[in-house]
């Protein structure tokens, strides 16, 4: 049964798609905000040490005029201001009677020597807290700035994990059932991010969260690009990735105008609880179903579709279902339960036959390197964006905006050049953008900002096609799983992200250096790939290999 042609029945994209897309999208925008909230909420908040004989918590503030003079600190060769250090401060050695803190306005120099020691309390910059705040004695000072990067190597190690798994069991039971649990684990395991008392506990639920987080985009994806015909799935794809720039956007916004980790995390993790109705609402995969042989429930579907469409079904269509035997030369159309109880068991087989191609063992083996460097550079561009000169939130807000554009012309090229040739650019592009990145000199530090941007607009691009040109290799019986495996995979590029930006204490110029080589590297790797554009979506390891 070929579910393309019914789609040419029904529809490719009518007021049935269309509705239940929408719906289906909702929860990405979630998804992503919780995907990147840790970017704020374990941010190394800008604070410098307590000075005894000066602050006052209740009166000092972080920045005065004699910090320069009790703290020391470098000053920007661009803007003249000085940034003290956060552990460091400058040894008191005045012999005196005096009763302190002497909140004055004014700290003397010559109160202090120009030997450092090192402090146990801190003054942060206000309005802005952070777990910094919260646990500053796990959580300050150089030497532990590898565990506010190990937060975004968790959610990422969650997200691997998560990625596998849901595939798996939305293969197995179905796309619907699967993408609600997910929705519903990250929004409960959100909000315990926001209650945590321990930095421990805030790292587990996050690897949790992750976990959670890491089910809702792909199955959103394959829910989308299954329900809709060949003509239109890119357009399913790209536009689901609108809602995730918009989502990672509210991140910044939220983090800008109430800065509290608590409360930013409520905000993205409390209202996804509410898409539990979908259980009522949305329908399964009428594609899946079909090759899952429960052709009964598969036809409720397709003929509830075409009557909001306002379309007849052929007769030829009805006879299809009636008429449909499974390999053993069994009708199967009246055949739910027992299809339902013996598919779970013969999904391994399945597997092993994809992977005994070597047509498509190859293909997906340069796939994996691909979304590998995908995660790697577009989670490293997001990261690194509030290192950049300028209102850090207003740096990240460009730059998850910016993907808007760049999934709007992955639309546009992966129709008039084709999926190959577009991915390919796009990588290439944030490649060379990349490399020149890391060499521009501080002083024109809008150059660099520039080149970030259009490096971040590039790898989104590529990002967007390599979901709709993964999809379009892998056949029918494992796409699901396959696009669970290459999403799983990225994430080990991911999970080292986090921790590139920090390589800017030995080179400056060597974290873009890094993205930029592995982009370029996979762009040229993309060419061994076929062309997909205009081709049917493959249901067989045949018909995969056949493209």
């Amino acid at each position: 049964m070929d579910f393309d042609l019914i789609l040419d029945e029904i529809g490719e994209f009518g007021k049935f798609q269309l509705l239940n897309y929408l719906l289906i999208c909702l929860p990405v925008f979630y998804a992503a905000a919780n995907s990147l909230s840790y970017v704020f909420t374990a941010r190394n908040p800008n604070y410098r040490c307590f000075i005894d004989q000066c602050d006052d918590y209740q009166k000092t503030k972080y920045e005065t005029d004699w910090v320069k003079d009790v703290v020391p600190g470098t000053i920007s060769q661009v803007s003249g201001h000085f940034t003290p250090e956060n552990c460091l401060k400058y040894e008191f050695s005045l012999q005196t009677n005096l009763t302190f803190p002497l909140v004055n306005g004014t700290c003397d120099a010559h109160w202090f020597s120009h030997d450092t020691v090192r402090c146990n309390q801190w003054m942060f910059e206000e309005g802005e807290t952070t777990i910094v705040n919260e646990w500053p004695n796990e959580l300050t000072c150089s030497e532990n700035q590898w565990k506010l990067a190990l937060i975004g190597s968790i959610h990422f190690a969650g997200i691997m994990i998560g990625s596998g798994i849901f595939g798996f069991l939305a293969d197995c039971y179905g796309r619907k059932k699967i993408f609600i649990i997910a929705i519903i684990f990250m929004s409960i395991t959100g909000v315990g991010q926001a209650v945590s008392t321990s930095y421990l506990m805030f790292a587990i639920f996050a690897l949790l969260n992750a976990i959670g987080t890491s089910g809702v985009y792909p199955l959103a994806f394959v829910l989308g690009v299954e329900m809709v015909g060949k003509n239109k799935r890119e357009m399913s794809g790209v536009v689901l990735n609108y809602f995730y720039s918009v989502g990672e956007a509210l991140v910044g916004i939220i983090a800008w105008l109430d800065g509290n980790w608590r409360s930013l995390q409520y905000w993205v993790s409390v209202p996804p609880i509410a898409f539990i109705v979908y259980h009522w609402v949305i329908p399964e995969s009428a594609r899946w179903l079909i090759a899952k042989k429960r052709n009964r429930k598969a036809l409720k579907i397709i003929s509830r579709a075409a009557k909001n469409n306002g379309v007849e079904l052929s007769q030829s269509i009805l006879d299809s279902f009636n008429n449909d035997v499974g390999d053993d030369g069994v009708k199967t159309a009246d055949n739910d339960e027992g299809e339902a109880n013996t598919g779970h068991h013969v999904r391994l087989s399945d597997y092993i036959a994809v992977a005994k191609s070597k047509v498509i063992a190859v293909r997906c083996l340069i796939l994996f390197f691909i979304w590998g460097t995908n995660a790697f550079v577009f989670y490293g561009l997001s990261l690194n964006s509030v290192n950049l000169s300028g209102n850090i939130y207003l740096n990240f807000i460009l730059g998850c905006l910016i993907e808007i554009p760049g999934n709007s012309i992955a639309w546009i090229i992966m129709n008039k050049i084709g999926r190959r040739l577009s991915l390919t650019s796009s990588l290439l592009l944030c490649g060379v953008t990349c490399i020149a990145g890391g060499f521009v000199p501080e002083k024109i530090f809008w150059v660099q900002i520039l080149l970030f941007l259009v490096g971040k607009m590039a790898i989104t691009s590529s990002f967007a096609i390599v979901f709709v040109y993964s999809a379009e290799m892998i056949p029918t019986i494992v796409r699901s799983g396959g696009v669970g495996a290459f999403s799983t995979f990225s994430r080990l590029g991911a999970l080292l992200a986090p921790f590139v930006p920090l390589l800017k204490f030995v080179f400056n110029f060597l974290p873009l250096l890094i993205f930029g080589v592995f982009a370029f590297l996979s762009g040229l790797l993309a060419f061994l790939l076929p062309e997909t554009l205009g081709k049917k979506l493959p249901d067989t390891i045949s018909e995969a290999e056949m493209i």
